[in-house]
């Protein structure tokens, strides 16, 4: 029997296989493949791709919200084994997993013309790719089917989940093998492929995310060691590392290239979605209330402890992550004054250098920012005229070793001064100075393991704001029943907006794990849509329907 790919969904294997020639003779397959250096390479880069590496949706968390799709199956609470984004999750990671499994059956048989070391790198990168979707399958779906070979289409029938931890000692195993096995660095500065450091992150985040503190503190550390040695720095400035400035920065551990000239980029869609109207975008993908309030005073203290904070200038007095990360009101953005005032029906705009009818108040565009605000980390000033978003998509940095560390250290009640200057190099970096520079910036100096623990979970979150890490920690921290079960916080609309009352009616009251409570608020605010999230089921994804009715060996997660 010959053998192939066990590309999960298994059921698009299954009902073509009569018909299916699996070995063309006019196409490379396992069977005249992987007989050269180059065919190796090849087989390696392909997984160099956004679509087996991205993070989660940020709109599955409550820092994000879209006009356009109100909601989805994480925040609408109708997660269920036929949702499409669960089915393409798990396609995605197995489809690697598979391509994996072919190159490391086979890699031998280029041996005889591909130099060892080389080999030796390329098994390295491969099997951390493995591990890597491993490490994303069983933290979203908890024990899954560990297939570490190709399999003939008669024992993929018989396959079943392996528990988790059994899992996760195959995940660390591997990384262990690729943090001996690859390179610091690479010759050339522009060449982005996984390391030594990369192997390491993954490691980190992984270990961090199931509650293995040691394993993460340790992982970390090596991380922040090789920072040390000059492999990793911060970038200097916050909002420049999410620009085209900052791809070949020495804070990006893992990063996907993509580049408008060869089409992997995200295309006019995205960009309208996350430009404002008078830009000639949609205004529709949004931040929330919800992150704007997590930013903190310049004191240190969050908005509702923080004397210096005033609901009608939210921006004033804010940690600096905020103006970079969100369009502060009034001020000129992609060539227009943005401001969503009710009353404010004309902007002037440096691009055309007059005023202009204002597109972003919904007084004359009923369809700008229902929450008033726009994203601005990330978003490069060129989008509007290219209408194309071609930044490199960053995947793990720098500032996530330092607060892995921090927060690994916390848990594990081993609050020291490394805590300490490890949360407080990413916040520095936020004011443009360096941490021993205590007297320009709130720096940390507290000890005690219950506040250190809310300050890291809220750098965490306005840190990383955009990057597709909320969602994880809602659901490793246990706060996605709290946070998703709160309404998406909008402006009244303009007819009913109390202008003295502009831009919000008062301090929002935030609990002790940062989640926000407008329920005060009545009329003066609008709830856009409810969130759901059912605490009984959905902190595990659901295993696909289609992969129980090919194979019901299979086992479902609870409830589903």
């Amino acid at each position: 029997m010959k053998k192939f790919y066990l590309i999960i969904i298994i059921s698009v294997g299954l009902s073509a296989c009569n018909k299916l020639d699996l070995n063309p003779l006019s196409e490379a397959s396992t069977g005249n493949f992987y007989s050269n250096q180059t065919e190796l390479e090849l087989a390696v880069n392909d997984l160099y791709r956004l679509v087996f590496w991205g993070n989660d949706n940020e709109l599955f968390g409550d820092n994000e919200w879209h006009r356009g799709q109100l909601t989805n199956a994480v925040i609408g609470g109708t997660m269920n084994a036929d949702d499409a984004a669960v089915q393409t999750y798990w396609l995605n990671c197995y489809k690697a997993i598979a391509r994996a499994n072919s190159f490391l059956a086979n890699k031998d048989k280029a041996a005889a013309n591909t130099p060892a070391a080389v080999m030796l790198r390329l098994e390295a990168e491969m099997r951390l790719i493995r591990a890597n979707q491993y490490a994303k399958l069983v933290t979203h779906f908890g024990d899954v089917p560990l297939l570490t070979t190709t399999l003939t289409l008669e024992e993929s029938y018989g396959i079943t989940r392996t528990g988790k931890d059994q899992v996760l000692d195959f995940i660390f195993k591997e990384l262990d093998f690729a943090i001996a096995n690859l390179p610091e660095t690479y010759a050339q500065a522009e060449v982005k492929r996984l390391t030594k450091g990369a192997a390491l992150a993954v490691k980190a985040r992984t270990a961090l995310y199931v509650g293995k503190y040691d394993v993460a503190r340790d992982a970390a550390k090596a991380v922040l060691d090789l920072g040390a040695a000059n492999v990793y720095s911060l970038n200097a400035s916050y909002s420049q590392l999410f620009l085209k400035a900052g791809e070949t920065s020495k804070e990006l551990i893992i990063s996907i290239p993509r580049d408008q000239a060869q089409q992997v980029f995200n295309g006019a869609g995205y960009v309208q979605d996350n430009i404002s109207r008078n830009a000639g975008g949609f205004g529709a993908q949004l931040p929330t209330r919800d992150i704007v309030d997590a930013y903190e005073c310049t004191d240190g203290k969050p908005i509702d402890e923080s004397p210096l904070y005033d609901p009608k200038q939210p921006f004033k007095n804010r940690d600096p992550r905020l103006t970079a990360t969100v369009v502060e009101f009034n001020t000129q953005w992609l060539g227009y004054n943005y401001t969503p005032h009710p009353d404010s029906l004309t902007v002037y705009s440096s691009k055309q250098n007059k005023s202009v009818s204002n597109k972003d108040s919904r007084a004359v565009a009923a369809f700008a920012s229902y929450t008033g605000f726009l994203w601005k980390k990330g978003i490069d000033q060129t989008w509007a005229d290219r209408l194309a978003e071609d930044n490199d998509a960053i995947i793990i940095r720098y500032a996530e070793m330092l607060l892995t560390y921090a927060e690994a250290k916390v848990e594990l009640g081993e609050a020291d001064a490394t805590v300490l200057d490890a949360i407080n190099q990413v916040r520095a970096r936020a004011y443009g100075v360096t941490a021993a520079q205590t007297t320009l910036y709130p720096a940390v100096t507290t000890t005690d393991l219950t506040e250190l623990r809310k300050v890291v979970r809220r750098e965490r979150r306005v840190e990383f704001a955009k990057e597709g890490l909320r969602y994880m920690d809602l659901i490793r921290w246990h706060l996605a029943e709290k946070a998703l079960t709160k309404p998406v916080i909008g402006l009244p609309d303009p007819a009913n907006q109390n202008r003295s009352k502009w831009p919000f009616p008062g301090i929002t009251p935030l609990d002790d794990d940062g989640i926000a409570d407008y329920s005060g608020f009545g009329s003066d605010v609008k709830a856009l849509i409810e969130r759901k999230f059912d605490k009984n089921k959905q902190y595990l994804w659901p295993i696909p329907a289609v992969e129980r009715r090919v194979n019901p060996n299979i086992t479902q997660n609870l409830n589903y």
